[in-house]
């Protein structure tokens, strides 16, 4: 797949409305293309943000005001309608927040935060490697197979961890991209339930307790440690994938 058609084909992409093969060529491309995976992270923050309702504003009183004003001047008999019509005022109401989320839009940009981008990417993340059947790149239980073939693909090397033991057994490592860089994913399994474990070096952030929260049905655990930053998704159930933070916490 080339840039053109990156290109024609993103939108559904980001909609998960393409089918599996065109998004695993796609998913490809932008690997190894920044400008297409600029692209589509913009899309996929801007979805995130409808979706979540960041993008939902009151108008503003002077807006309000303003259009009351407008209408009076181009017919008076506007206003009278209006008041007593809830259709009519629920109309005036949705004009005047399209008005304002125009406004907002061009004046904050997507609006919403860093941390809900990185939480929606990881969920999506997640979903594509599943819908795909492109959960890794390097199939293997064993950590020195799996650590090893990310040389020279990352400018790090991610911590791989064999946590069988633990009842979290290794199946193997693959790239994604994440912040519009490539990163690891290293994936565990839970009984018969997957766990993407994204790494990364982190920006400065220090180490802490593991944070948790839920997005779209799936289990989020993130945390810091030792200079990586850690996100790990799945549906399993919240004191499992604590369970399995807290493991490689204290390796």
């Amino acid at each position: 797949m080339n840039c053109k058609e990156v290109e024609d084909w993103i939108d559904a992409y980001a909609d998960a409305e393409l089918d599996l093969t065109r998004s695993v060529e796609l998913e490809r491309h932008v690997q190894d293309c920044g400008s297409c995976a600029t692209a589509l992270q913009g899309r996929q923050r801007l979805r995130a943000a409808v979706r979540s309702g960041a993008m939902r504003y009151p108008a503003p009183p002077a807006l309000r005001a303003g259009l009351h004003s407008a209408l009076r001047r181009e017919n008076p008999s506007v206003l009278t309608m209006l008041s007593h019509s809830r259709r009519w005022l629920g109309l005036a109401a949705c004009l005047a927040i399209a008005v304002a989320l125009t406004w907002t839009v061009a004046r904050t940009g997507s609006g919403i935060s860093a941390e809900d981008a990185l939480v929606q990417e990881v969920v999506s993340g997640h979903v594509r490697s599943l819908m795909a059947d492109h959960l890794t790149d390097v199939p293997s239980s064993d950590r020195h197979t799996v650590k090893p073939w990310f040389n020279g693909k990352l400018d790090y090397a991610p911590p791989v961890v064999d946590l069988e033991a633990q009842g979290y057994p290794l199946t193997g490592g693959r790239l994604d991209y994440l912040q519009g860089r490539p990163v690891a994913a290293l994936v565990y399994r839970a009984r018969q339930h997957p766990i993407n474990l994204f790494v990364w070096p982190s920006e400065g952030g220090t180490d802490g307790d593991v944070r948790q929260l839920e997005r779209d049905g799936y289990h989020l655990a993130s945390w810091t440690h030792a200079g990586m930053a850690y996100q790990a998704v799945s549906d399993v159930n919240a004191e499992e994938l604590l369970d399995f933070a807290r493991l490689l916490q204290g390796r």
